[in-house]
Order: C-alpha cells, then sequence, then structure tokens
C-alpha cells in the first residue's frame, strides 16, 4: 500500500505541472500545531484591523484538523502569476491609479478552484477518495500549511516564497481522505536581508515576519471600511487597489518562473483617475466585470482613487474631485475634502 501511495504522489506532483501548477507538495492538516497561538497573538494585538472574520472563525483557521475531520493529507499547490514588468514603475505615475498585479486579469479565485478540481477529479479517478479544494475562500491558513508542506517559507513579509518560485504565487489547498506521504517542511531562507520591510512605504511590519494589517496598503485599499487614518494617506501614493512593493523587493524573485495562464495577463493597467473618478455605480461594475477590483464596489473605489488624486501634486486635476464632496458616503465625499485640500484648492 505504501508504495503505491508514493507512485500516487510521483504521478500526482507530474499532472499537478502538467494542469497548470508551478509546483506541489504534501503536509498532514495537524502539521501546524503552534497555530493557535500564532492566530491568537495576531488577533490580540489588533493587527487584523477590521477583518472580524479571522477571531470569529479562529477555532477552524487555527486548527486545520478540525475543517474537516476526515481529511489525511492537504496537497498544497502554488500557482505562478509573475508579471512581466516591475510593478513599482506604476507607483510613477501620479496621474493614474496602481492596481495590484494579481487584480490585473481575471480573478484567481476561479483560475485557481478550476485547476483544483481538475487535478481533484484526476485524484479520485486514481484512488477512490473524498477531497474538498480550498482557494482562499474558507478558513484555511494556505501559508502556514505551504511551509509544512515544503512549498516555500512565509518571509519576513508574512508572504509565501521558494527558492524555485520567487512569491508571486497563489496557493491552493486540496484537503484528501488519502493518507498520502507528506513532504519535509521548508525553512526560511531570507537570511539578513530587508528588503520588502524596507520597502513598504506605511510601516506595516511591526518586526520580521510580523504583519499589522491596519498600516497595511493593500488591506487599507481593498478590506478597510470608511475613512483611512490621515497620517497614512500620503503614503498610499496613487495605490487605488492593493500594493506589490514589498513583493517586487524580494531578491528571490530572480528565480520566479512565468505565469501559464493567459488569464492573468495585465489588463486593467493604470487608468487615469479622472477615469476612475467619473464612474458611477453601473459604470464601475461593466469596467471591472470579471476582475478582483469589483468586490470592493465602487463607493471605496472612488474614496481610494481621491486619496491618489490628493496625493498627485497635480492641481490641474482637481476638478475630479468637485463633484464628490457632496456623494452620499461620507467616507468619499471626506476624501474629496481631503483631496481638494491636498492640492491647495
Amino acid at each position: 500500500m505504501e508504495a503505491h501511495l508514493e507512485t500516487l504522489k510521483t504521478r500526482l506532483f507530474e499532472e499537478a505541472l502538467a494542469v497548470g501548477f508551478a509546483k506541489a507538495r504534501i503536509t498532514r492538516p495537524d502539521a501546524c500545531p503552534d497555530l493557535p497561538e500564532r492566530l491568537s497573538a495576531f488577533v490580540a494585538a489588533g493587527y487584523h484591523g477590521q477583518m472580524g472574520w479571522m477571531a470569529e472563525r479562529m477555532a477552524w483557521r487555527g486548527n486545520p484538523a478540525a475543517l474537516w475531520p476526515e481529511a489525511r493529507s492537504v496537497i498544497m499547490l502554488a500557482e505562478s502569476y509573475s508579471p512581466e514588468v516591475d510593478p513599482r514603475d506604476a507607483t510613477a505615475q501620479p496621474e493614474c491609479g496602481a492596481i495590484s498585479v494579481y487584480a490585473q486579469g481575471k480573478d484567481y479565485h476561479d483560475l485557481v478552484k478550476r485547476r483544483l478540481k481538475r487535478l481533484g477529479r484526476w485524484l479520485i479517478e486514481q484512488s477512490p477518495c473524498e477531497i474538498k479544494v480550498f482557494v482562499d475562500t474558507a478558513p484555511v491558513m494556505e501559508k502556514p500549511l505551504a511551509q509544512a508542506a515544503g512549498l516555500g517559507w512565509q518571509g519576513k513579509h508574512t508572504n509565501l516564497l521558494a527558492r524555485d518560485l520567487g512569491n508571486w504565487v497563489f496557493l491552493g489547498a486540496i484537503f484528501t481522505t488519502l493518507e498520502l506521504p507528506p513532504d519535509a517542511p521548508e525553512i526560511s531562507h531570507c537570511g539578513s536581508c530587508t528588503a520588502c520591510l524596507d520597502a513598504c512605504p506605511t510601516g506595516a511590519f511591526p518586526a520580521p515576519y510580523r504583519l499589522d494589517a491596519r498600516r497595511c496598503i493593500s488591506y487599507l485599499t481593498i478590506e478597510h471600511k470608511g475613512p483611512v487614518d490621515p497620517a497614512l494617506r500620503p503614503g498610499l501614493g496613487n495605490r487605488i487597489y492593493g500594493c506589490d512593493d514589498c513583493l517586487a523587493a524580494c531578491p528571490w524573485n530572480k528565480f520566479a518562473v512565468a505565469a501559464q495562464d493567459i488569464g492573468y495577463a495585465a489588463k486593467q493597467g493604470t487608468p487615469e483617475l479622472t477615469e476612475i473618478l467619473a464612474l458611477d455605480d453601473a459604470a464601475f461594475r461593466a469596467r471591472f466585470a470579471g476582475s478582483p477590483v469589483k468586490r470592493i464596489g465602487r463607493d471605496r473605489m472612488i474614496r481610494n482613487a481621491l486619496y491618489a488624486l490628493g496625493n498627485s501634486g497635480r492641481p490641474d486635476l482637481a476638478e475630479a474631485a468637485r463633484p464628490h464632496l457632496t456623494d452620499p458616503d461620507p467616507a468619499v465625499a471626506e476624501a474629496a475634502a481631503w483631496a481638494l485640500a491636498r492640492l491647495a484648492l
């Protein structure tokens, strides 16, 4: 039986690459016994900000084995979305809005899940079992599980990276009732490097390997509701959805592999702020249909664009902010007033 499972594991990895994943490794659901303590400390420090679901579902998030007790193995998979150009170049265009690399193309949830289901069906055909697939849509701590599986390690920026992949990767998980041979966990290879920490515009890392989401631009532009702390707004620059600075700074990206799915190809680009600020709700939905950007809604996007406008140093663009002074959303109206004040008009 053990020989059969070893052979199945080898074939599984081959099939994972064939369907488009960049790497696959295996771990046990109970391979991260320190997760509850780490997660509790994160929440107790308030680092989760407004993401109340982290605290509410801590029992499951901190214990993958509790999510599905019948599971015996977790297949962790990495999918590359490496950009063709340095995303930091977009921050040098103050009249435009910078959108994170991961949100440039189609929604990764759909693309990764499709591949997970395809691989899962193949596994069931080879050896009857039950499976559940997850891609950032359930209380699964993908990054610690990926490190436990040997897929890579959580860098000082808390994202997963690997010596043979860099850090431009999406993670997916297949929980299965098959007891597949686990791989050895990975250790950190960050050494004394602090490139990712030094690159953060808002100082979101209180210490290496520790993130305070309340200061993270990705959190502030995507998850945070209401006005952003005025002290942090200048650090947002022209970023209107997410931030890639810590990822782009990682030296291990010299080993990044090319994205295989054309769905990740840049489509959103760096839209002009005046274009974004002219969108009503219907136009916003049409403009970002099929994109992860759509999930934040028109109001939060307009708020972000107004912060970017205020940071632009372009008084000639100020008229785009004026209509929003009377916006029904208080955060948008306040952002418009802030932007005009920053432009000294």
